[in-house]
C-alpha cells in the first residue's frame, strides 16, 4: 500500500518559516513527480510547487520566491520549505505523488496524503 505521510504543519506568525516533509512508501520514488498542493475550505486544491522526476522544479507564481521544494530520492522524502509566510499561506498542505509504485509498476497515477493544516497569523 502507498503511503504518504506529512509532517510539519501548524500555526506561525506572518514573515516567518515552516518546513514541511512527506515520508513516502511503496513508491519507485524517483519515478514519480512530487509535489505540494493546497486548499482552503470550499476552494479547490492548487498546485503549490512541483519536484519532477527529471530534476524540474516549477512553482505557483503566489509562492515564488519565498518556497523551494526539495527531494530526497535515498529517504524517499520530499520537503516544503517555506518562508516570509503571509496570512494567505493558511490552508490544509497535500503531498502528491504521480507516477507508479512497487505494487503497479506499470500504471502511472497519482498519490496523496491526508493532508496537514497550515495557519499563518496577522
Amino acid at each position: 500500500q502507498v503511503q504518504l505521510v506529512e509532517s510539519g504543519g501548524g500555526l506561525v506568525q506572518a514573515g516567518g518559516s515552516l518546513t514541511l516533509s512527506c515520508a513516502t512508501s511503496g513508491l519507485i520514488f524517483g519515478k514519480n513527480d512530487m509535489g505540494w498542493y493546497r486548499q482552503g475550505p470550499g476552494n479547490q486544491r492548487d498546485l503549490v510547487a512541483v519536484f519532477t522526476d527529471g530534476g524540474n522544479t516549477n512553482y505557483a507564481a503566489s509562492v515564488k520566491g519565498r518556497f523551494t521544494i526539495s527531494r530526497d530520492n535515498a529517504k524517499n522524502t520530499v520537503s516544503l520549505q517555506m518562508s516570509s509566510m503571509k496570512p494567505e499561506d493558511t490552508d490544509v498542505y497535500y503531498c502528491n505523488a504521480k507516477g507508479h509504485s512497487y505494487y503497479n509498476p506499470t500504471v502511472h497515477r497519482e498519490y496523496w496524503g491526508q493532508g496537514t493544516q497550515v495557519t499563518v497569523s496577522s
